[in-house]
């Protein structure tokens, strides 16, 4: 009779003690997808800022059309990878296609900015210097989300690799979380705005 219910009770433990692996497994995963939202948040934002300034721009750079049209396309591309980024953060192509959405706009912000030095009337105008400040401010935004993203995941993935925690991962379909990295030398660098 005792070693009936101390074996039930060593059962017990064993069950309580793999509900609480799989609960911090999910507050984990939880807590890196709503780090990517905050990430979704400033980017949205970004995105949204874009037009504004291409088309401030566009008086200005009439004959550079090629580049604003650059950047319109990147922006648009972004957003989509953005979009289905945002859906499942913890899909890995989703991610990748995001980080070099992300790295082909930073590149057309780039071109456009080194062009906008070329303008002078542009960089005086008003409007575009208040447009470059919030931009500027979105892109240290968007790398502090980013740095709380990966420290979430980091994290995350620390706690599904661990043992035991890592066999009720597998089994219950916890899988590794993709870092937000910077694949390029562009994307390393925040635009360079100067006006």
């Amino acid at each position: 009779m005792i070693a009936g219910l101390i074996f039930l009770g060593l059962i017990v433990l064993f069950v309580l003690f793999l509900v609480g692996i799989y609960n911090s497994l999910v507050t984990l995963r939880n807590r890196f997808k709503n780090a990517f939202s905050q990430i979704d948040v400033q980017l949205k934002r970004r995105y949204d800022l874009i037009p504004n300034l291409v088309e401030t721009a566009k008086a200005y750079m009439k004959h550079e059309r090629e580049t604003l049209e650059a950047v319109v396309q990147a922006r648009s591309q972004a957003v989509t990878a953005e979009g289905r980024a945002a859906a499942n953060p913890a899909d890995a192509n989703a991610m990748k296609g995001l980080m070099g959405a992300e790295a082909a706009l930073t590149g057309a912000l780039g071109r456009l900015f080194a062009l906008m030095e070329s303008y002078p009337d542009l960089k005086a105008n008003q409007n575009m210097a208040q447009l470059s400040e919030e931009l500027t401010s979105t892109e240290n935004r968007v790398a502090f989300s980013r740095q709380a993203y990966n420290d979430a995941v980091t994290e995350y993935n620390t706690s599904r690799e661990k043992f035991p925690n890592v066999i009720i991962a597998n089994s219950m379909g916890f899988t590794a979380a993709p870092l937000f990295e910077v694949e390029s030398k562009e994307e390393r660098q925040a635009p360079k705005v100067k006006f």
